[in-house]
This record gives structure tokens, sequence and C-alpha cells, in this order.
């Protein structure tokens, strides 16, 4: 009986192992890979002109791969209304998130405020169950905690430092309720062009903070870190960002933001192979935790007869049981496509994520 249960859940994981659960997780990878990078360019910059780097290589970076990827510049192909999620997202996610937090780094200790960061994915939660109506369960809510307490774990100091001021700890609980809403903003356009959004959220908010660093005076460093700096952001935000915005499209708000919660994980983990650093019993434990919290996500099954309202959108898609509709123009019915379509209203039951396909309500 037990074997036959065991068997079932690593059917399960078999099945959840689909392309947006890897992506998430390689989202987490890139972003907690890049952050021993990070740290060890934070001594030659300044950290406001450095989240400008960042944010600006990932932007220049995704935005020569769609041109590229295009053959010159194309219409992104946003409805009107995805145009204000997105400006929404570049917002809060881009412009006031790293604003506060620099402004709370220089209030706070480091270790503080590695903890007040899992406030991050709680945030996020929170806002896509109870504003936006996304579907939970008593196992997503435990995998979740699970994993932003692995979270706190990893990240708590281990030697306590002097009462932090309030005003510090307010900037960086307010950088993770805008980094929160970004989560939640983007989520409403993930079924569109992934390289476009996340481009234009790099590019914007890199030009944005580096303004700002301009504005207070800051020296640039030496070209050989400037140029370290944007491959950096590049690899580390940028194509995490775009791995995330696929996530976001195939798995909910929620989700997503659970698995990107081990990225911190990733990047100890990280440091203690490439810099031989020592792994505490903190770094187990939390090890520990997170690894539960995402054999829950996993092992998830939501099933139930669920109504597809009718929906317009444009989004890469192959005709499966949720794109049945004609074309006016030749296409590979082997391959992928993208284009405007109209999906019509179905009823039907099947094992599905709270996706671009399925945002629809719950009775219980």
């Amino acid at each position: 009986m037990l074997e036959s249960q065991l068997g079932n859940k690593i059917m399960n994981i078999r099945k959840h192992l689909s392309s947006p659960v890897i992506a998430a997780l390689g989202a987490a990878i890139l972003f907690g890979g890049s952050t021993p990078i990070a740290k060890a360019l934070i001594s030659q910059t300044h950290p406001i002109l450095l989240a400008g780097l960042l944010y600006l290589g990932s932007g220049m970076g995704l935005i020569l791969m769609r041109l590229i990827r295009n053959k010159g510049w194309h219409n992104p192909g946003l409805l009107k209304s995805e145009g204000w999620w997105l400006i929404g997202a570049i917002a809060f996610g881009g412009i006031m998130g790293p604003v506060l937090l620099m402004m709370g780094l220089t209030l706070v200790s480091a270790a503080s405020a590695s903890l007040l960061l899992n406030l991050e994915a709680v945030l996020t939660a929170l806002i896509a169950w109870i504003i936006f109506k996304e579907n939970t369960d008593h196992r997503i809510v435990l995998g979740m905690l699970l994993i932003v307490v692995g979270g706190i774990v990893l990240s708590w100091p281990q030697k306590y430092a002097v009462q932090q001021g309030w005003l510090g700890t307010l900037a960086i609980a307010g950088a993770c309720l805008c980094w929160a809403i970004d989560n939640n903003l983007t989520r409403k356009i993930s079924a569109s062009d992934s390289l476009f959004i996340a481009g234009s959220k790099g590019l914007i908010a890199g030009i944005v903070n580096i303004s700002l660093a301009c504005g207070l005076g800051l020296a640039f460093p030496a070209w050989s870190i400037t140029f370290m700096t944007l491959i950096c952001g590049f690899i580390g935000y940028g194509l995490s960002l775009l791995l995330f915005i696929l996530a976001l499209r195939g798995l909910g708000t929620a989700r997503t933001g659970a698995y990107f919660s081990v990225a911190p994980f990733i990047g100890t983990a990280i440091a203690i192979v490439l810099f031989h650093e020592k792994a505490s019993l903190l770094f187990w434990m939390a090890s520990v935790l997170m690894g539960a919290g995402v054999w829950l996500h996993l092992t998830e099954r939501h099933a139930h007869e669920h109504h597809h309202e009718a929906l317009l959108h444009e989004h890469w898609h192959a005709h499966d049981e949720h794109h049945q509709h004609m074309h006016d123009f030749p296409w590979d019915k082997t391959k992928g496509h993208k284009h405007s379509h109209q999906h019509e209203p179905v009823t039907h039951s099947h094992a599905h994520y709270p996706d671009v396909h399925h945002r629809h309500k719950h009775s219980a």
C-alpha cells in the first residue's frame, strides 16, 4: 500500500516537472547564482548604481535577444489594457522596489535585510489569493510556508546586532510589497511576449536607477567592473526574469513565487561549492524545510469540472484541448505558433494549474 502511494507521488512529480516548474526553478537558480557575484561587486560599486547597471544589463541583453529573434523590431502585440499592467509592473518592481531596498540597506544590517526580504513570497501569495482570487489549498499554503521558513532559517543572523531603526525596516518591507505587486501585475500579461515584457522592465528600471545615481553624483566603476556587472545583470536578472514570466504563465503567481523563494538556498549552495564556505547546521535545516515545501508543490493534483469563458489573447501555443480554433493563414500542425486567437466557452474536467487559461472561480 505504502509502495503504491509512493509510486503515485513519483508519477505526480513527473507530470508536474513540466516547462513552467522547470522555468520557475531555473529562474531561482540563475538569480540565486548571481547573488554571490553581486555581493563581490558591491565593494566596487555603490548599491544604487549597482542596481541600475544590473537592470540595464538585463534590459539591453533581452531587447537584443528579441531583435535577433524577430530579425528587427516587431510590435509586441500587447492589448491596450495590458499596457497599463506593464506600466504598473515597471513602476512598482523596477523603480520603487529597488529604491526602497537601497534606502533600507543604508539603515539596517545585511542579516536583517535578508530576513525581511522573505516577506516578498508571503505578500505575493496573499495578494494573489485575496485580491486576484487565485486558487489555493492547504497543501500549497503549507508548502509555501515551509519554503519561506527555510529561507528565514537560512538567512538568520548568527550574531544579533543592535536594534535597527523602524524606518529601514519599513523601507525594506515596502520594497517587498512593491515586488509582490509587480509579480501579480506581471502575471496579468504573462501570456504576451515575455522577451518584450522582461526587456522593457529591465531597460526602464536600469535607466531610472542610473539616472538617480548620476543625480547623486556617484562615480562609475572601472570599465571591466561595469562590463562584468552588465553581464551578471543579463544572466542573473534578465534571463531569470524571462523564466519567471514563463513560469507565471503556466503556474500562477503564488506557486511561482514559492518556487522562486529557493533562490537564497541556491546562492548559499553555490557559495559553499565555489567559495568553499562552511555549510552550517542552519543550511541543512533550511535544506530539509525547503525540500519538503517543494515536494508538497510537486505532488499537488488539482482537478475538477470547470468552465472557460470566452477569451481573446495572443501567445505561443499548440493546438491542444484549449486551442481549437480556425486559421486564415497557412500553419504547421506539428509546431507551436503565435497569433491573436479567440477561446470559445467550454466546460470540462482535468488536472490543471491556475495558468493563463485557468483563472476561473472556485466554489470551495
